[in-house]
């Protein structure tokens, strides 16, 4: 299975790697363009998430009619342009073209669903974990060596190397990712939206990533511009950002790990979404009041592990949470969620620099998540947890497959690759004999 993933999650890897290595840096950078203003900045910041969350549908759509592989290509290549764009601008206003035009090729719902294509249901749980640290990863190295980068050689060469990177995923696309098999799935109802937001652990989990992702952007437009304008009290050189990202990152790594296998393996994502919400609420409460360089320091670690706590999560708990007609739509409406409440999160922090203070940015974002704590712990599930019956196509009386229904069964699909059908189903409620028995032509 990890051959499988490991090619995919790789292209997700340099793709968010190329775009989280402005983001520690970026605000300050921007703000001495010409045309330069806190809101027009945190628009940059944030807005490749804007057409990402647009162009999700349509490159979705655009998978299914001409494959997985082209549409990866088509996204990769608008990527490369943006990012060739970002790295010659001269002005604010090129400068947003170019954010726009990478987060337009939006492949991020593609590579999940061609990872779902390649993986059986059983493992596909584990696969959007690995995707998910791989993009955790990606965050965390962004973190050391943005600042450096742009210390060293500018925030144009950031940019380049971004290019480079979609470069070396277009070989990576065509060298090692597999042809996945063919599946059919069989469902007997169509998607709703309205059924999804009224399930609570779906609208939950739709929360959590659009509210992690929208508080991501909002640190990466304040963090720096904090730490480094003397009005906000600090007044540190932008050469001295690594400081604090370094040991942010190694801290976020080391928390994603037991959060990963602690929240798979027994069961208990809610408790760890709990935990990271508070310790996001407390790291904005702190980065918002302190005058203390040590203190903000520790908020920004706080950041750093909630957010690296959250994200190996996120993708596996929806897909666990959703019933089967309900994948597809689940996933598209939380990434769409995500990436534009990425693109809120930075407008809204650039606004607010505009407008208010450090404190009161602050507190606004602490009783938000407060209000997030609240949701969380009194609407969220823990999953249940399925097993799977796995039986040769020659065995199953395809009548009786047809006519399957249980409220104990969640889903069910043929492998025509490998010729197997596969039930996923609730064991303790229902025994494997039984639910052979009920599918056998014997």
């Amino acid at each position: 299975m990890f051959k499988k993933v490991l090619p995919l999650s790789s292209i997700l890897f340099l793709r968010f790697l190329g775009l989280f290595l402005v983001l520690p840096v970026l605000s300050v950078y921007a703000l001495d363009l010409e045309g330069a203003t806190p809101f027009l900045v945190g628009v940059i910041v944030g807005g490749y998430a804007l057409t990402q969350a647009i162009f999700q549908v349509p490159f979705g759509s655009m998978s299914d009619k001409i494959g997985r592989k082209p549409t990866i290509l088509f996204g990769l290549l608008i990527f490369l342009i943006g990012s060739l764009i970002c790295a010659y601008s001269d002005d604010i206003y090129m400068l947003m073209l170019g954010r726009f035009l990478q987060g337009a090729g939006a492949i991020g719902a593609v590579v999940t669903a061609m990872i779902a294509d390649l993986v059986e249901e059983k493992t596909r749980g584990h696969a959007m974990a690995i995707m998910g640290g791989f993009i955790a990863m990606s965050f965390a190295a962004a973190m050391a060596l943005g600042p450096v980068l742009a210390s060293s050689f500018g925030i144009d060469t950031i940019f380049l190397i971004t290019a480079v990177l979609a470069v070396i995923s277009i070989v990576i696309l065509f060298t090692k990712v597999p042809t996945p098999p063919k599946i059919k799935h069989i469902y007997h109802k169509d998607a709703k939206t309205a059924d999804i937001i009224k399930d609570p652990n779906l609208l939950g989990m739709i929360i959590i990533n659009a509210m992690q992702k929208g508080l991501m952007t909002a640190a990466f437009v304040i963090i720096p511009v904090f730490l480094t304008k003397p009005e906000y009290g600090f007044n540190w050189e932008k050469s001295e950002l690594w400081m604090v990202y370094v040991p942010a990152m190694i801290a976020g790594i080391l928390a994603m790990g037991p959060a990963a296998v602690f929240g798979e393996k027994r069961n208990i994502p809610k408790q760890i979404f709990m935990v990271s919400i508070v310790l996001f609420t407390a790291s904005f409460l702190m980065m918002g009041l302190t005058t203390s360089s040590s203190v903000f320091v520790a908020a920004v670690i706080m950041f750093f592990i909630a957010f690296n706590m959250m994200e190996p999560l996120v993708q596996s708990m929806i897909s666990k949470f959703a019933k089967v007609h309900q994948k597809g739509a689940a996933l598209g409406i939380s990434n769409s969620a995500a990436y534009f409440m990425t693109f809120i999160g930075g407008t809204f922090a650039g606004l607010y620099l505009d407008v208010s203070s450090r404190e009161t940015l602050g507190m606004t974002i602490g009783a938000i998540g407060l209000v997030w704590f609240l949701f969380t712990m009194i609407k969220m599930k823990n999953p249940i947890k399925y097993s799977h019956l796995i039986t040769p196509e020659n065995e199953v009386d395809f009548d009786k497959l047809e006519s399957l229904e249980s409220e104990h069964i969640a889903e069910w699909f043929i492998n025509e690759t490998e010729k197997v059908v596969v039930v996923k189903y609730h064991q303790e409620q229902l025994s494997e004999d039984d639910l052979k028995a009920k599918i056998s032509n014997n």
